[in-house]
């Protein structure tokens, strides 16, 4: 039996595995990871064979996330179910924290009951660890108020993803009423734009804010006369000049939106080119913004395999020796080698078919 028998023993371990979870907690941003995460976390934290974290929907009685690890097993649902078991439904029902011998279980209250946690040890796991003590359940309490803190974030960060979105398809639609078909991108090309943010192990707000940058960074055409977005044959000086002021128009017009905030330097800077000879600031290497290398090598690729009316869609092999050409003066060298790594890859084969 674990022997907190002096306050630095007890306070050791609540600071413990208040760090761990806190740790856990600030790394994901999506749900369903962290209540899978947090299980095997929690069931390391109390020596436990067993543990349950579960989501209530809006009405309560139904559970819309489960996750539970049973002897390093896994289970996972986001299919609402009834909460039919007596003992769940009683700490639901009455907002209560219950301490057996070898179980503990307690509800996680914002200002409302959300969810809770079901953490038990089997017979032989008891006899080693000893039972659950008032202490266990105290911890356990405390970890649950950092949790609900973690849901209720994760909950207000897909909000406002929703709301953020909303804009993007509205900006988009704007584009979309101006600007030829021919000349825009890819129903997918945010995916190859994902698949390279993820691939580079950025996190998941990086990530978020190349998807939201792979749907404007063009959004400045929209004050490009026509008949120069559509010219076929080679610009003027003049018109080229025109054609190279759309980053700036595209920030101009969405860093107003906060909640955009963080896509405005990728947007701005998806055309500097990694030897410094880009537009509009002739940035160079690591001075460029990471999502802008990505994002110039992402547009590069996507306008020679898919084509445009001023140039021949050339195959997938042809454009990766061209972007290997240029590695290294216009392109980032590890995000080149990067797409190349990921042109196999199974997910972007939807988009890749659309270039043959």
């Amino acid at each position: 039996m674990r022997n907190y028998s002096t306050p630095t023993k007890k306070y050791k371990s609540l600071l413990s595995a208040l760090h761990s979870v806190y740790r856990l907690i600030n790394t994901t941003y999506d749900l369903a990871d962290l209540s899978s995460r947090l299980t095997k976390l929690l069931s390391q934290i109390f020596k436990a064979n067993k543990c349950t974290l579960a989501i209530l929907d809006n009405s309560k009685t139904r559970v819309s996330i489960r996750s539970s690890i049973s002897n390093n097993k896994r289970t996972f649902t986001m299919k609402k179910t009834k909460i039919k078991n007596i003992l769940e439904n009683r700490i639901v029902t009455k907002s209560a924290a219950i301490k057996k011998d070898c179980f503990l279980s307690a509800p996680l209250i914002g200002d409302d009951i959300i969810g809770f946690i079901l953490i038990c040890r089997d017979k032989k796991t008891c006899r080693k660890e000893g039972s659950f003590d008032y202490l266990d359940l105290e911890n356990l309490m405390t970890i649950c108020g950092q949790i609900v803190m973690a849901i209720k974030n994760i909950q207000l960060y897909s909000e406002q993803e929703k709301m953020i979105m909303g804009t993007i398809k509205s900006l988009v639609t704007v584009l979309d009423s101006k600007v030829p078909p021919a000349y825009a991108h890819t129903p997918y090309f945010s995916r190859l734009v994902r698949a390279l943010g993820e691939e580079l192990r950025l996190n998941k707000k990086d990530i978020d804010s190349l998807k939201y940058a792979s749907m404007l960074h063009d959004a400045g055409k929209v004050n490009i006369p026509t008949e120069i977005l559509t010219k076929a044959s080679g610009l003027t000086g003049e018109e080229y000049d025109i054609i190279k002021r759309h980053p700036v128009k595209s920030a101009e017009i969405i860093k107003h939106l906060q909640i955009l905030k963080p896509v405005v330097p990728i947007i701005l800077h998806h055309h500097e080119k990694y030897d410094g000879t880009g537009y509009p600031s002739k940035l160079k290497k690591n001075k460029i913004p990471i999502g802008a290398r990505l994002m110039s090598v992402a547009d590069a690729f996507d306008a020679m395999v898919y084509g445009r009316p001023y140039k021949e869609r050339v195959s997938v092999d042809d454009a990766l020796e061209e972007i290997k050409k240029y590695s290294g003066t216009q392109f980032d060298p590890a995000i080149v080698k990067s797409l190349v790594k990921i042109s196999h890859n199974k997910k972007l084969k939807k988009y890749l078919n659309l270039t043959h």
